[in-house]
């Protein structure tokens, strides 16, 4: 899996770019039917604007496809707050996903082996 990492009015600097990727990589640890995650990193260069960064991901999962954004002081505060956001999104989906599929062919497979299995025991009788 990919993270595309893009700026508007920044230059995306190599540690903004690995900083990025260890926060956003830790959300693909989570749940391994992420495709593609896209970062956009944006700087509004008003001096009147009080929250001036502003990151935004796009994250396409298997069924859904994500788009979030935070706004803070810093690049680096607005990475931290977007990663948190995506990680619970991302485990809502995956929690969803799980919780429809709850009758699998391998639980079914089980109750049915628990009920139909009986114990025998058989008794050898020697003559001496």
């Amino acid at each position: 899996m990919r993270i595309h990492v893009n700026g508007r009015n920044i230059e995306i600097t190599e540690a903004i770019k690995a900083y990025v990727k260890e926060k956003i990589g830790k959300v693909a640890t989570h749940y391994d039917q992420i495709q593609g995650i896209e970062v956009i990193l944006s700087v509004i260069k008003n001096p009147a604007a009080a929250e001036k960064h502003i990151a935004e991901v796009r994250c396409s999962l298997d069924k859904v496809k994500l788009h979030l954004e935070e706004t803070a002081e810093s690049m680096y505060a607005s990475i931290d707050l977007l990663s948190d956001k995506l990680l619970r999104q991302v485990k809502k989906v995956k929690d969803k996903s799980l919780s429809s599929n709850k009758a699998s062919i391998r639980t079914d497979a089980l109750d049915e082996a628990d009920d139909d299995d009986e114990i025998v025991v058989v008794e050898a009788i020697s003559e001496e």
